[in-house]
């Protein structure tokens, strides 16, 4: 897919909202604490949530890089496009990923600023997601050689 300047713009400021909301909720919000009252309310032993803070710090590193990647759309590479998507579809699954309780941990400890991070980057990747699917569908659809062209 050939990146628009309207696509190319919209998936550049998104990544730049993604990395500093993902950032935020890996760094600060998300931290020993929270993740000890998270396993308190699922019942779960605290044994383990030094290991289970590093997992979700990983995973939350993968999607800021994968995130920082939808920045080098400003210089239109064509095959950023899966690779974007992929991220973004993938951050859009972290509302059903990541266990309720680490949100309602996250409500009690810091109130609702505690999840706006992850509300505006998971909500923010649907939104993505389905806006690039669109386009894509939509330069294959005018296309007679089946290469995309600018919309």
């Amino acid at each position: 897919m050939l990146w628009t300047p309207k696509i190319r713009l919209a998936t550049v400021l998104c990544s730049i909202v993604f990395v500093l909301g993902t950032t935020l909720q890996n760094y600060v919000i998300i931290d020993l604490d929270l993740i000890e009252a998270s396993m308190r309310l699922k019942g779960a032993d605290t044994a383990g949530t030094s290991a289970y803070l590093d997992t979700l710090r990983l995973v939350g590193n993968v999607f800021i890089v994968g995130n920082a990647l939808g920045l080098l759309v400003w210089f239109r590479r064509r095959w950023l496009f899966w690779p974007v998507l992929t991220v973004n579809v993938g951050q859009a699954l972290g509302v059903y990923v990541v266990p309720f309780e680490v949100h309602r941990a996250a409500i009690a400890e810091h109130g609702w600023p505690g999840v706006l991070p992850s509300l505006v980057t998971d909500g923010g990747a649907v939104i993505l997601s389905i806006v690039l699917i669109v386009a894509y569908v939509r330069s294959r659809r005018l296309t007679r050689t089946g290469d995309p062209i600018r919309l």
